[in-house]
């Protein structure tokens, strides 16, 4: 039966509530109401045909709490003068709450907007626009306020989240918040206070002038005449990003690897040190100097992120080149090929022709349906044929 049920119209109105409109008017918005509901009901065949269910469909019609239903009159061939329910509204707010049993919400929301309204009333249109997204914050509402007009008397603060001292608040609460936060302290802050080319959640602590954990950088020398420290050869050494564009470092290459292991026990190179990659992230690489005079290789898995890596790699550090990630190495590995679950498809623009060919056979799979030779799966007897190579 093609007509409108009593259970069609209150599912109109919970669909008016799951797209905010049945709130936003709380938040300052127009209201929607009278709001007319769609209704669909017998056609003239089936007061002939029907006729008992279409008395049926009426009385139920009738029966319902909170919706208006308005009727025609029309003249029908076989039954005279007849009276259908034409259509139905909800006339108020009110009235859709208590259809579809939402009153207590509403009242939250309602206290939400008060406290903002007293608070901090530039962010009403923020209410307005995402009234479901407040209520699902509930009690957390009130202290995201606290938040907010905490940074709004200490813009780019420079000190830690650990460190912001608000009544009833911790760093985790903000931390959890972050993403709501962006959004609040991006209509309340000057735009002197937010560094806009940071973005998202983990562009938090740069975006409004926190101070965050340094990165670091591991890396180990390959030659014992650059030792870092007396008598040791080799060792595994970490540190913050500062100290290592600091460093005082007479390296002529460095090589680039994603797999801990080969990192570990990659061979000694005179003149060299190898990084312990960091996959799409390379933060750690901008701003240094010594870094970008030396000869810069990196060692990727042969499938379509590995290329992209090196491509967004070459975005930072044009010149750097890839080691052993070309098609011989591939096709001298076939015992080792394994499977990539998620393959790139998009053009990588800084790749040179040789690397660009063996990508596009990869993302078109011609070569096997989605190929990958993991870089732990080279032997090492290969890896120190391409360091000879190199000399």
């Amino acid at each position: 039966m093609s007509w409108t049920r009593p259970a069609d119209l209150i599912a109109q109105v919970d669909k008016a509530w799951d797209s905010g409109a049945l709130l936003a008017p709380l938040a300052g918005s127009e209201s929607p109401f009278p709001m007319r509901l769609r209704l669909r009901g017998p056609v003239s065949a089936d007061l002939v045909d029907r006729f008992d269910e279409v008395r049926v469909w009426v009385t139920e019609l009738q029966a319902l709490r909170y919706i208006r239903v308005e009727t025609r009159q029309f003249r029908h061939r076989v039954r005279g003068n007849t009276t259908l329910p034409d259509e139905a509204w909800v006339d108020t707010l009110d009235d859709a709450l208590a259809l579809i049993d939402r009153k207590d919400d509403a009242a939250a929301f309602e206290a939400q907007v008060r406290q903002t309204r007293d608070r901090q009333p530039s962010l009403l249109g923020w209410l307005h626009k995402w009234p479901l997204r407040a209520l699902a914050l509930g009690k957390d509402w009130p202290r995201l306020l606290d938040v907010v007009a905490w940074m709004q008397a200490h813009p780019r603060p420079g000190i830690y989240l650990r460190q912001v001292d608000i009544p009833g608040v911790h760093s985790k609460f903000i931390e959890r918040h972050r993403g709501v936060l962006i959004e609040l302290f991006d209509v309340v802050l000057p735009e002197s206070a937010v560094e806009t080319t940071a973005s998202g959640v983990s562009g938090f602590h740069r975006r409004y002038g926190f101070a965050a954990k340094p990165g670091r950088v591991r890396f180990r020398v390959l030659d014992p005449a650059l030792s870092l420290l007396p008598g040791v050869v080799g060792g595994d050494v970490t540190l913050d990003v500062d100290s290592f564009r600091a460093l005082c470092c007479n390296a002529t290459r460095v090589f680039i690897t994603e797999n801990e292991t080969n990192f570990l026990a990659f061979p000694a190179v005179n003149g060299s040190l190898v990084l312990f990659g960091a996959g799409y992230g390379f933060d750690m690489l901008d701003g240094n100097s010594w870094l970008q005079q030396c000869q810069l290789y990196y060692w990727g898995d042969i499938d379509t992120h590995g290329f992209a890596i090196l491509d967004q790699l070459r975005a930072r550090l044009p010149e750097v080149q890839g080691f052993l990630m070309d098609r011989a190495t591939l096709m001298a590995s076939e015992p080792f090929w394994g499977r990539e679950e998620h393959q790139l498809t998009r053009d990588l623009p800084r790749l040179c022709d040789e690397e660009y060919s063996l990508y596009d056979d990869l993302r078109a799979q011609r070569i096997r349906g989605n190929l990958r030779l993991e870089q732990e799966f080279i032997g090492f007897e290969r890896v120190h044929s391409a360091l000879e190579a190199l000399r």
